[in-house]
């Protein structure tokens, strides 16, 4: 939801038309159009023109000028959103004007070559948790996280009448990056096992023989509490966390004390490892997860952190709509890039470049997966090739994670521009191992089939030069072992695959 003035803070009295509605509150937004007001029940919309708005913070139709409120990681506040609206700016032909409010937030100013202003941006760097809560309080429009909202958080939300964007919409990926584990460069440890790792984390692995070090007791790092890619970490573990993590300020008190520790471990961004040594990840099955771009792309990295934007209000002024359809564009891609983080341009990937998991998959195939089933996977896939699109459930389930949510509406968004014309896209399901083989292949096939309704459902009507199938093979082609949650949550999936 965008706000209409730096006062909305005050508290405004609508009345309706006929006068039997007048309510007080807060302005929770105001688009142009529609007002939102608190109420007991949440955020109430009313059409601005219907209602007489009494108070030093209602909005002037005539001199009104959009606010954005971003809230988030700093990484994402000072670094990449400045750039991202730079970059709109550019191409829209728009000037920006950029400036410290203090406090750790920024303002920006997108004029038009009239020197009108045309919109007014807010970034508050803060922490994750504290994105959250300023859209819970109305001082944000925009949470910038790596991280989905909590239980907790969600709750909170419901509370007081406001449902957090989740999966089913308002939020957009910015791009991806991964989390790797660290030690001390003096520490031999060059692999980690995903369930040793886990079990360190959650306090039963407590000394370095365990993971096939000499004998020390092994100390854990993480970073700050509330900052979003240790809590997206601590949420991934099955089970309770160790009492016994020390948290650091920041990434590089965290790199640094890790570096200093032979004894220590810990998780941080790839890119802020800084002098501590990052650690792969190479489960007991013999499968390497590299933080490559590929994998982080196709989330087959098990630690990889979306960045998302998560946005209270569907209801934007036209400028910030076209704002964020330009995210999807390559110039934005690109400026993602720079900032470091894994873009989400759509990429191929051929059969060459995985010949490493189909060794693997020959190499681990239960007795319930035979060669033939191996060769008829092999001969579809050989005369296609795969995309970077890759949907991931719940165990059991069809239910999406909110980075395969949004990759669903990139796919859509990508057939209905005419990206796939002419071609065939071709979903492909996959299970973990446990449970009979054969509940599992047709769990994988109820999988693709979910992804292709969900996808109709978004399209509406599919294009005539396009071809949507689906087919399943279970637990064929593992990527992870199945004696992680990691491993199960990687080998659930739908792969997309292209063809003529």
């Amino acid at each position: 939801m965008l706000c209409a003035s730096p006062v909305t803070a005050q508290e405004v009295t609508i009345t309706s038309a006929q006068g039997n509605l007048t309510l007080t509150g807060r302005i929770a937004g105001f688009d142009g159009t529609y007002l939102d007001i608190e109420s007991p029940y949440g955020p109430l919309s009313v059409i601005y023109a219907d209602v007489t708005c009494d108070g030093a913070a209602c909005p002037d139709p005539l001199t009104w000028i959009p606010h954005l409120r971003l809230s988030g990681e700093p990484r994402l506040a000072s670094l990449l959103l400045p750039a991202l609206f730079e970059g709109y700016a550019r191409e829209a032909g728009l000037t920006l004007a950029q400036s410290d409010a203090g406090d750790g937030e920024l303002s920006l100013l997108m004029s038009d070559a009239t020197q009108v202003t045309v919109l007014r941006i807010s970034l508050r760097s803060s922490k994750s948790a504290e994105a959250f809560a300023d859209l819970l309080t109305y001082d944000a429009d925009v949470a910038l996280t790596f991280r989905e909202p909590l239980p907790a958080e969600r709750t909170r939300a419901a509370e007081v009448g406001i449902t957090l964007p989740g999966p089913a919409g308002g939020s957009i990926v910015l791009g991806g990056e991964a989390l790797v584990p660290i030690v001390s460069p003096l520490n031999p440890m060059r692999t980690a096992d995903p369930a040793k790792l886990i079990g360190a984390f959650t306090g039963r692995i407590t000394d370095w023989t365990d993971m096939g070090q000499s004998a020390a007791p092994m100390t854990l790092h993480l970073g700050p509490d509330g900052d979003g890619q240790a809590d997206a970490f601590l949420a991934m573990l099955p089970g309770t966390p160790s009492a016994r993590i020390i948290r650091h300020a920041d990434a590089e008190a965290l790199a640094s004390a890790v570096a200093a520790d032979p004894a220590a471990l810990g998780i941080t961004a790839l890119n802020a490892a800084g002098v501590a040594q990052a650690v792969g990840l190479r489960d007991a099955c013999g499968l390497t997860a590299a933080p490559v771009l590929r994998g982080i792309k196709t989330h087959d990295y098990p630690l990889t952190t979306p960045a998302f934007a998560f946005i209270r209000s569907e209801r934007q002024p036209a400028i910030v709509g076209e704002f964020l359809a330009w995210l999807r564009s390559p110039s934005a891609q690109l400026i993602v890039r720079r900032a470091g983080l894994a873009d989400q341009g759509v990429v191929p990937i051929t059969l060459d470049d995985q010949g490493e998991r189909f060794a693997h998959a020959i190499t681990i195939a239960g007795r319930d997966t035979s060669l033939r089933d191996l060769q008829g996977m092999v001969a579809m896939m050989h005369a296609r090739v795969r995309v970077s699109l890759t949907f991931r459930f719940a165990n059991g389930s069809t239910t999406l994670d909110a980075a395969s949510a949004a990759n669903l509406r990139l796919l859509a968004h990508d057939i209905r521009n005419g990206v796939y014309a002419g071609r065939e896209v071709l979903l492909i399901g996959f299970s973990d191992g446990e449970g009979p083989a054969m509940e599992n292949r047709d769990l994988s096939v109820a999988r693709a089939l979910a992804i292709e309704s969900a996808l109709l459902t978004l399209l509406g009507d599919l294009p005539d030069d396009v071809r949507i199938g689906t087919t399943g093979f279970g637990e064929a082609l593992p990527i992870g072992c199945d004696d992680t949650p990691w491993g199960r949550q990687m080998n659930r999936r739908v792969e997309v695959w292209v063809g003529d």
